[in-house]
């Protein structure tokens, strides 16, 4: 099993361009798999796509992660600047395609009603990925119609996967039916195992297979105590979780919670900082250690 780690950027680079390229740099020499920037239109986070074409020119073995959100956006369009970016970065680019946040204030800056935009993304990535296959793409749905659309820019990877995120019953059908991994947060090991089964039996009844080693978790980590503000996080989100279930603290923490989740079967992770770093190349670099799992 093919052990991977990478971190997930947040806030605190948005506004400073030096801090996320030093950031770049520190996974790059400390020998994290990737680099993952988030898509929340509305909070102070960098646009992913051009974030990590500005990481792909920096380094040359770092991989390029993002939890996209991807209704919203034309799907040829996306299609063309993803391929480009896989392309050029001589095949890093990794994808986990969200439907963004449930929140007023993001799905006026999508564009979307939010009871749409699971068939949205559902036809998207028929869409994108009928052109990245190199096909003439032809297509009339219920939000996108195209008429003999190629595109001349192929990803480098054949195929360029999505995974998905998503825990209810409904979104884990779906990644049984078009997704190509699986990677949520906030759940325990068990919870995950056992939702890993319902993946696969939504996979077979579609007559597809999930990779064994495509299932993945966010995980969040603290320095040394879980404060109020990150248990209030936590409870809003699961409150049923005690925070200390949900959040591993410093770098033995960390590297004791990804393993419980290896036990499980699951081995790609994105760790985050719970709360926003004075540093983030000190906090990578505080729980370097975890790099040693890898293998």
């Amino acid at each position: 099993m093919k052990v991977r780690i990478g971190v997930a950027t947040g806030a605190g680079v948005a506004d400073d361009g030096a801090e996320f390229l030093r950031l770049v740099d520190a996974l790059d020499d400390l020998g994290y798999d990737s680099i993952w920037v988030p898509d929340i239109v509305t909070t102070p986070t960098l646009d992913p796509i051009a974030a990590l074409s500005v990481a792909a020119g920096r380094c040359d073995r770092l991989k390029l992660g993002t939890h996209l959100i991807v209704p919203g956006r034309d799907p040829v369009f996306l299609a063309k600047q993803l391929a480009t970016l896989d392309q050029l970065s001589n095949g890093r680019l990794l994808l986990l395609a969200v439907l963004g946040l449930r929140q007023p204030e993001e799905l006026a800056a999508q564009g979307v009603v939010a009871a749409h935009r699971t068939a949205m993304l559902e036809e998207q990535l028929h869409i994108m990925r009928t052109l990245w296959a190199g096909d003439e793409l032809h297509h009339v749905g219920d939000h996108y119609t195209y008429e003999a659309v190629r595109l001349a820019v192929q990803p480098l990877q054949d195929p360029l996967e999505i995974w998905l995120g998503g825990q209810v019953p409904a979104a884990l059908a779906r990644c049984g039916r078009v997704g190509e991994g699986w990677m949520p947060g906030l759940l325990t090991p068990e919870e995950c195992a056992a939702s890993r089964e319902v993946i696969n039996e939504a996979a077979t009844a579609a007559g597809r297979v999930i990779d064994g080693e495509h299932y993945g978790v966010n995980i969040s980590w603290v320095d040394d105590t879980i404060s109020d503000e990150v248990r209030a996080q936590v409870e809003r989100r699961r409150p049923d979780m005690a925070a200390e279930k949900a959040i591993a603290v410093g770098a033995t923490g960390l590297a004791e919670k990804i393993h419980s989740y290896l036990e499980v079967g699951f081995s790609k992770f994105v760790i985050r900082p719970a709360e926003q770093p004075a540093s983030w190349t000190k906090a990578v670099e505080s729980v370097a250690d975890v790099v040693a799992l890898q293998t």
